[in-house]
C-alpha cells in the first residue's frame, strides 16, 4: 500500500510540475492574447489546454511507471545482497544517471562475490590443513563457546563437538579448562599436561588468546613420549639400584685391602688407589642418577612448609661450610630476607649443596661463594655466585640438561657426574619456582631460583635477623 502511494504522489507532483511548465511557457501568453482579440474563442483553447494536460499526464504516469519499476529492481537487487546472493546483477542499458548507479552496484557485487570465493577457499584450506595435524586443536569466544574445531578434537571427544557449545561441557579436564581460562581472563599463553581428555592418554596443552577476545587451545598428544620417558627413568632407577650394591661392596673390600696391606707394592697401591677412586666416581653417579630419576617422576611431592629465607641460607652455610674446609675458597653470606617460602629444607638443601659443589669444581680461582636472596613480587629469589672464570653465552641455555658439559676434558678429571644441575632445576620446578644461569667470561656465574612465597605465614618483627656479610 505504502508502495502504490508513492507511485501516486510521484506522479502528481510530476505531473503538476509538467502541467505547470507546460501552461507557463506555452498556453498561459496565447491564451491571454486570445482573450483580448477574440474572446469567443477562449472556450476552444481552454479545451486544448485541458487535452495536453491529459496528454502530459498519461505520459508522466507512464514515465514514473518506469523508474518506479528500476527503483524496486534495485531494491530487490539490495535485499537478495543482504540476503548472501552475490551473484545478483541488475543489468541495466546505458539510459541516464539510474543506470550509472545500477552498473556500479552490479560492479560492487561483482567484487564482493570474488572477494567471498577467495576467502571461501581460503578457509577451506586452512580447514583441511588444521585437520590434517597431529594435534587436536579447539577455538572458543569470549564467553567459552566452541566456534570451531579440528577432525582430532572431535575424534578424541566422548561426545558431539558442535558450535556453540561451551567447551566445559565438552572437556571435563581441569588443566585444560585452567589454560583456556587464563587465557581468556589474562589474555597471555598457558601451558599444562593433561590426563583425562581420553582415557589412557596424554596430552600436552597450549592455550592462548585471539585478537577477537577468544582463545585457541593445541592438545599434542605425548603419552608414547612419557611412556619412553617412563620406561627410561625406570631403567635407569632398576640400574642405578643394582649397581650400587656391588660398587659398595668393591669400594669397600678396596678400603680394607689399602689400610691392612703393609706388605702391598707400591704399584698394587696405586692399582688399588684408582680401583676405589673409579668405584668411588661410579657409586656417586648411580646415586645421582637415582636422586634424578626421583625428582623427574611425577609422584615426586617436596615437603613444603613455611621457612625464613634468611633461615634457609644461613642454615646452607652452617651445613655445607665443611665442602669448602680443605680448599682456599670461602663461603660467604650476603643480602638476605625475612620473607617466608613454602620450601622443603632437605631439598633446598640439595640444591645449595650441587650448586655450592658446582662453583668449587669450576670456579675455585675466584676464592669466594657468596649465597643470599632478595624480595620479588610473589616470589623470593635466591643467588648462589662464584667468581672464576664464567661461562660462555652459548652453554647458559643447556647447563641444566643432564650430562652437558661445557668442558668434557675437566668434567672428568675434577669427578662430576653432569646431573648436578639437572637434579637442581627439577627440585626447583617441584616448589613451582624457576632457575636460570647469568655469567660473564671472567666475572664468575651467578646461579639464581625463585620459591613462592609462604600466603600462611609471614614475617614478623620479632623473628630473628640472620647476620650478613656483604662481599
Amino acid at each position: 500500500m505504502r508502495k502504490v502511494f508513492t507511485k501516486l504522489l510521484l506522479s502528481f507532483v510530476f505531473v503538476l510540475l509538467a502541467g505547470t511548465a507546460i501552461f507557463d511557457l506555452s498556453l498561459r501568453p496565447i491564451l491571454e492574447r486570445t482573450i483580448r482579440e477574440q474572446p469567443h474563442g477562449a472556450l476552444d483553447l481552454l479545451l486544448a489546454s485541458f487535452l495536453a494536460l491529459a496528454a502530459a499526464t498519461l505520459l508522466a504516469a507512464f514515465l514514473t511507471g518506469r523508474i518506479s519499476q528500476r527503483l524496486d529492481r534495485i531494491v530487490l537487487f539490495a535485499n537478495r545482497i543482504a540476503a548472501g546472493d552475490l551473484s545478483a546483477r541488475l543489468q541495466e542499458e546505458n539510459l541516464d544517471e539510474l543506470s550509472d548507479v545500477a552498473r556500479a552496484l552490479d560492479m560492487t557485487a561483482s567484487r564482493l562475490e570474488q572477494s567471498f570465493r577467495e576467502l571461501e577457499a581460503s578457509r577451506r584450506e586452512l580447514t583441511a590443513l588444521l585437520d590434517s595435524m597431529q594435534e587436536a586443536v579447539v577455538a572458543v569466544n569470549a564467553q567459552g563457546q566452541i566456534i570451531w574445531s579440528n577432525a582430532v578434537m572431535q575424534r578424541i571427544c566422548a561426545s558431539a563437538v558442535r558450535e556453540g557449545r561451551r567447551l566445559v561441557e565438552l572437556v571435563r579436564d581441569p588443566d585444560v579448562l585452567s589454560c583456556v581460562e587464563g587465557a581468556l581472563r589474562q589474555r597471555v599463553n598457558f601451558t599444562g599436561k593433561a590426563l583425562s581428555v581420553a582415557p589412557g592418554r596424554i596430552f600436552e596443552v597450549n592455550a592462548a588468546p585471539t585478537p577477537e577476545g577468544g582463545a585457541v587451545a593445541v592438545l599434542h598428544d605425548v603419552t608414547s613420549i612419557e611412556r619412553a620417558e617412563k620406561t627410561r627413568r625406570d631403567f635407569i632407577a632398576n640400574v642405578s639400584h643394582e649397581l650400587r650394591t656391588p660398587l659398595t661392596s668393591i669400594s669397600g673390600y678396596v678400603e680394607t685391602l689399602l689400610e691392612g696391606g703393609e706388605k702391598l707394592s707400591s704399584q698394587a697401591r696405586e692399582f688399588l688407589a684408582i680401583i676405589l677412586k673409579n668405584a668411588t666416581r661410579m657409586n656417586r653417579l648411580t646415586e645421582d642418577l637415582l636422586a634424578l630419576a626421583s625428582v623427574e617422576s611425577g609422584d615426586y611431592k617436596p615437603a613444603l612448609q613455611p621457612m625464613r629465607a634468611s633461615a634457609l641460607v644461613e642454615d646452607a652455610i652452617d651445613s655445607l661450610t665443611g665442602i669448602v674446609l680443605d680448599s682456599d675458597v670461602t663461603l660467604e653470606a650476603s643480602e638476605t630476607t625475612e620473607t617466608y617460602v613454602m620450601a622443603d629444607p632437605d631439598a633446598l638443601n640439595q640444591v645449595f649443596g650441587n650448586l655450592i659443589e658446582n662453583a668449587l669444581k669450576y670456579a675455585r680461582s675466584g676464592k669466594r661463594i657468596v649465597i643470599g636472596s632478595k624480595d620479588l613480587e610473589n616470589a623470593v629469589e635466591f643467588f648462589v655466585r662464584d667468581f672464576g672464570p664464567g661461562i660462555a653465552s652459548e652453554h647458559l641455555d643447556r647447563i641444566f640438561e643432564r650430562f652437558y658439559r661445557i668442558d668434557k676434558a675437566r668434567s672428568r678429571e675434577s669427578g662430576g657426574t653432569g646431573l648436578g644441575l639437572a637434579i637442581v632445576k627439577h627440585i626447583i620446578l617441584a616448589h613451582g619456582g624457576t632457575i636460570r644461569a647469568e655469567s660473564e667470561l671472567g666475572s664468575g656465574v651467578t646461579f639464581y631460583f625463585t620459591l613462592p612465597v609462604s600466603q600462611t605465614k609471614k614475617s614478623s618483627s620479632s623473628d630473628p635477623v640472620t647476620q650478613t656479610v656483604n662481599p
